[in-house]
């Protein structure tokens, strides 16, 4: 019965360590030295949240850069449910969304004879992806500019300020974020 007894007494404070006091002091933390981060990265546009540096958003208006295409459900771009489509290189279905996806592109910008990028037809691992690569937007350009009546280089000005290089310099690949990318068009 004592070693029942000191059991539940160990029981009692561990809950109390690790299940509140250390939850506690994490979040205490976090909320004075990274507060943006610890509450999402949001980001707000005359004080109404417009999404996350981290979150992507779908966007199929012609005068938009377009985001990679998420593969999470039910609806896309669901944080709630990060995955990414499963669907192997030879899958029937996997081909026949890359084909609608290249369609959709062609038919946005049909002068555009350029390869697409093969980021703008596939999910990425997490179907959040906030970013594309520069080439990918640089595929884009030449649509949002004949569209927002802008020359190319100014919108790849844009694409160029909003690019962010590898971490630490040698992690990862250049990359552009596509909603900060987009709300910076709407401003201009």
């Amino acid at each position: 019965m004592r070693e029942f007894i000191v059991a539940i007494r160990v029981f009692i404070v561990l809950t109390i360590l690790t299940g509140v006091l250390y939850p506690l002091a994490v979040t205490g933390i976090a909320q004075a030295a990274f507060k943006d981060k610890a509450n999402g990265s949001l980001i707000t546009q005359d004080g109404k949240w417009v999404g996350s540096h981290f979150i992507g958003q779908a966007f199929d208006d012609l005068k938009y850069f377009w985001s990679r295409p998420s593969a999470t459900s039910p609806v896309s771009y669901n944080a709630a449910s990060s995955s990414g489509s499963n669907l192997s290189a030879t899958n029937s279905a996997l081909m026949e969304a890359i084909e609608v996806r290249v369609k959709a592109l062609r038919d946005a910008d049909p002068g555009q004879k350029e390869a697409v990028p093969t980021e703008l037809v596939t999910a990425s691992g997490s179907g959040l992806d906030p970013h594309i690569s520069p080439a990918a937007a640089d595929y884009q350009a030449l649509r949002v500019a004949r569209i927002r009546g802008k020359s190319v280089e100014e919108i790849k000005q844009l694409i160029l300020k909003h690019s962010t290089g590898p971490d630490l310099g040698v992690l990862g690949e250049s990359v552009v974020n596509v909603l900060e990318l987009n709300l910076d068009l709407d401003k201009k």
